[in-house]
């Protein structure tokens, strides 16, 4: 079952996070620890070995380290991050182009119309087919799903009759045909809108569309199976990282104080900080390594047997039970309230003690005399004498005069008065 925390962090505390350290269950130590316990374990074994050397060979390990670790910063390690960057965003638009029948199912429950046994089963059957098509794409994509349906036959004993096996295995075609109960659908609601039951014309567009939407994204899942990150990019990313590692365990090994290498005046047995770096980058590349395909069996990859249950039982009711199913329409609770509010329970009563939000600028203050609204002819006598006294003012005015100004008149005020303000800011001379 996919890992969920947010209950958990709904509201921001101090250390709100640090209560997530210690949950195992979908954890980096889960998908990590047999790693780090390798890489410790070959560390000390390294050093115990640079322990039983004699003193020539010890000074040789010694070069060999710090040649290692001078050399180990131009191994790339920050493309990492971009690489598990693109494996998320990845991941997250595959989950968003997973089919859902909700949009369809509505659609269908209102447009094909009859309470009777044939209209029944036009909903019925057409949902059906919708489904089928999203389990055989599910079945291409997801390793749970291909171990609960493995053949065809445990697809019929569960979604389709014989005739339609008969139909399906009928037509020969060497790629996923994943789309035929699409086109199953296609016809049948052809099949209703010449018998009525799809009322006009403009409600099977709507119905073909919706339909054409959910295939779409079965289309998707199908191409994001069928095109990965480039195996490339994925090869360098694993050879930076085990390389990068590979040359810290000779390169931060421990080495004798007494000889005065720089930088090794003080050396501890247990490299600490090696430990964290190799902990937070193979952390990155595990964390690509589970989401690169969301549908395995990892801890958090997609559920996608749970989805095929809901969407199943969900869609079928909202086409069958739920057709024609209407509660009694019956006055609510704020008919006569001309400012209804719905209530609050005591622990949300400091919303009510909330200002409501009435703009950014509700709260701005302006000078009672700048309030005053100014008569048209004044600011024209205004800019006019303004012109006069300054030459350059006069022929400023004229330009914007004779040229088009999308804001008009106030824009040409705005313009004067800003050239106003320039003229009797101290330390500029508008006539010079």
């Amino acid at each position: 079952m996919t890992v969920t925390y947010t209950a958990r962090v709904a509201n921001a505390r101090f250390c709100g996070f640090s209560k997530l350290l210690l949950v195992w269950k979908g954890s980096i130590y889960k998908v990590l620890y047999k790693e780090f316990l390798a890489f410790f374990a070959m560390y000390a074994a390294i050093s115990t070995t640079y322990f039983l050397l004699h003193d020539d060979q010890k000074r040789y390990f010694e070069k060999l380290a710090i040649y290692c670790n001078h050399y180990a910063s131009l191994i790339p390690m920050s493309f990492v991050l971009f690489y598990v960057t693109l494996v998320v965003n990845r991941w997250w638009n595959q989950y968003t182009n997973i089919p859902l029948p909700d949009r369809l199912m509505c659609v269908l429950s209102g447009g094909v119309h009859g309470s009777d046994e044939r209209g029944r089963l036009l909903r019925r059957t057409m949902m059906r087919y919708a489904s089928l098509s999203a389990l055989l794409i599910l079945r291409s994509v997801s390793t749970a799903v291909f171990k609960r349906f493995p053949t065809m036959d445990h697809v019929v004993e569960a979604f389709m009759s014989k005739e339609e096996r008969k139909k399906f295995e009928g037509l020969h075609s060497r790629f996923n045909k994943y789309w035929i109960p699409c086109v199953w659908f296609t016809n049948l609601a052809a099949v209703a809108r010449c018998e009525g039951r799809v009322r006009d014309d403009h409600t099977l567009k709507l119905l073909l569309e919706e339909l054409n939407v959910f295939r779409g994204k079965c289309s998707m899942l199908f191409h994001y199976d069928m095109i990965s990150v480039p195996l490339v990019y994925t090869q360098v990313v694993t050879l930076a990282v085990y390389s990068f590692f590979l040359v810290c365990l000779i390169g931060r090994q421990f080495l004798d104080p007494g000889q005065g290498y720089p930088g090794h005046d003080l050396d501890l047995y247990v490299p600490i900080f090696t430990l964290l770096q190799f902990f937070f980058y193979a952390g990155w590349l595990k964390v690509a390594e589970q989401l690169i395909n969301p549908f395995g069996e990892d801890d958090d990859d997609f559920e996608t047997n749970w989805l095929i249950d809901r969407n199943f039982q969900v869609s079928m009711m909202a086409v069958d039970e739920m057709y024609g199913d209407l509660p009694m329409l019956e006055k609510d609770r704020y008919w006569n309230d001309s400012n209804p509010r719905p209530l609050y329970t005591a622990a949300t009563l400091y919303i009510l003690r909330k200002p409501s939000f009435q703009g950014s600028t509700f709260d701005m203050r302006i000078p009672k005399e700048e309030m005053h609204f100014q008569p048209l002819e004044e600011i024209s006598e205004n800019l006019e004498e303004s012109g006069n006294r300054h030459p350059n003012m006069a022929l400023f005015n004229r330009l914007l005069n004779a040229a088009p100004s999308p804001t008009g008149f106030m824009g040409l005020h705005r313009t004067s008065n800003q050239l106003q303000r320039l003229h009797h800011s101290p330390g500029i001379d508008m006539c010079s």
